[in-house]
């Protein structure tokens, strides 16, 4: 999966204005009548729900909308270019990057059907019969169209998700993935299996939640470490955070301590919700060491689970109290959108 793309994109340029006089039998003095030329086309980056990631473009270095047509006698116009629409997923952030390197922010496509205009196209030129005047009767001049805008564009990409599950290398998250959702994630014995987010959509009644396996988390992630920050952003816009633990890790006490270090560093992770997941229980070595795990684990004051993604012990209770805590994050969310809106209330007349 592409999760970040830089390209170059230009509007079409605008057709050239038509020198263009009148000659038709029994009509003197017909004068000019060129038409105008038409506009270019303009770059666009829309939000399209059939569009997952950012592969699709994976080779093109450079986009490029339709230029106008020159315009004709008869005062004809120049058609229009067409527009160049650049279809991405949901989640998608667009950026325009100067010449000093420094990406600014255009648009976070965070909806369908959200849309940015990324480049415009140019302006037709003019016809000679926009020069005519009372001195000038006879223009033989026109206008060229102008070129259209040029951008240097950086797309980034940013999953939506209600639950992400990290945790270190070889910790259970893809097993965990498959016990709780649709998905099929590749399964082995070895660290970095998953190299790339996979999403998995746990069904319920009530309606589906969207859950994502993220790449495992090294110490000095949150600096592009192992897989690094090229994956941790995807945790930006997740609802709650499910720290999966390696139960059969001696230093599992220690693990927990390194990834919220890693999440808290990245761009202040530390403030979404999160649950705790002690893995691979059904190991006899973890369940001799489990008492001394629940006494250090007991005071963080957050939920924990200790669990078998392979048995499915206690799964069914860590998606349900996932649920829940997705849900009060939902509510809370609307709440301060909803205290953010201004409503003005005119004062009555005196």
């Amino acid at each position: 999966m592409i999760h970040k793309k830089e390209f170059m994109v230009r509007g079409g340029c605008g057709g050239d204005g038509c020198v263009s006089f009148r000659r038709e039998k029994y009509v003197p003095f017909g004068g000019p009548d060129g038409g105008d030329g038409g506009d270019g086309g303009d770059v666009i980056v829309a939000v399209s729900p059939n569009v997952v990631g950012l592969s699709s473009m994976q080779w093109q270095k450079e986009f490029m909308a339709e230029d106008g047509r020159r315009g004709g006698g008869g005062r004809k116009r120049g058609k229009n270019g067409e527009d160049l629409v650049i279809s991405v997923p949901v989640g998608t952030t667009v950026f325009t990057k100067a010449d000093s390197g420094e990406e600014i922010l255009l648009a976070d496509l965070s909806t369908p059907g959200h849309k940015v205009l990324v480049a415009k196209g140019g302006r037709g030129g003019l016809g000679n019969a926009r020069f005519a005047t009372a001195v000038n009767q006879a223009p033989e001049i026109a206008s060229k169209g102008k070129s259209g805008e040029e951008r240097h564009i950086v797309l980034e990409l940013k999953l939506i998700t209600d639950i992400c599950i990290v945790g270190h290398p070889n910790s259970g998250k893809s097993t965990l993935l498959a016990a709780i959702s649709k998905a099929k994630p590749e399964i082995a014995d070895y660290p970095f299996t998953t190299r790339q987010p996979i999403l998995g959509v746990m069904p319920d009644d009530r309606r589906d939640f969207v859950v994502a396996e993220i790449p495992g988390l090294v110490e000095g992630a949150h600096l592009g470490k192992g897989l690094g920050n090229e994956f941790l952003r995807h945790a930006e816009r997740t609802r709650l955070l499910i720290y999966l633990l390696d139960g059969s890790s001696p230093t599992v006490i220690d693990d927990l301590s390194t990834l919220e270090k890693e999440i808290a560093l990245y761009k202040g992770l530390a403030h979404k919700p999160k649950i705790v997941a002690v893995n691979k229980i059904d190991l006899p070595e973890v369940q001799a060491r489990l008492p001394e795990v629940k006494r250090c684990f007991a005071k963080l004051g957050v939920p924990v689970f200790y669990i078998s993604a392979v048995s499915g012990q206690a799964v069914l209770e860590l998606v349900r109290k996932a649920m829940e805590m997705v849900d009060q994050a939902s509510q809370d969310e609307e709440r301060i959108s909803q205290a953010q809106i201004t409503v003005f209330r005119p004062k009555p007349r005196q």
